[in-house]
């Protein structure tokens, strides 16, 4: 499945064969402190940036009935971000994974945003769709 907004993933979660548990990391574009004219430039038009983590959450996809839940529950925290890194993990037959099995998971997750290793991650704009940050 092609997961273009938000909705499609968790389409997709909930048609996994597994119980899922969907991790969220939600992170600022920032500009450095140390950025070059051609950076800041850049960065003025909405390109490029620094990926800063500010918070995350897993949640069972059942616990999601669309992106509006996520940005409200985001919003009790009173954080600015810019976009959101989703992932998800599998539990095994019959049993779903819990907060405390997503907690190492999230953990690696910031990190690999902090170092720049997105690859593995579906990152998501403010209004729910799939960006492509190649």
């Amino acid at each position: 499945m092609n997961i273009e907004t938000f909705d499609d993933l968790l389409t997709a979660a909930r048609a996994q064969q597994q119980p899922q548990r969907l991790l969220f990391v939600f992170a600022a574009v920032e500009l450095p402190d140390d950025a070059t004219a051609d950076q800041r430039a850049n960065f003025e038009r909405g390109q490029g940036g620094a990926l800063v983590p500010q918070m995350c959450v897993d949640k069972a996809p059942e616990e999601l009935a669309s992106f509006a839940d996520l940005v409200a529950e985001a919003a009790l925290f009173g954080k600015p971000w810019g976009m959101v890194f989703a992932a998800a993990m599998s539990g095994t037959p019959g049993k779903a994974p819990t907060t405390t099995d997503a907690d190492l998971p999230l953990e690696r997750m910031v990190e690999s945003i902090k170092q720049g290793q997105i690859a593995a991650f579906i990152p998501f704009d403010p209004q729910g769709q799939a960006v492509n940050l190649a």
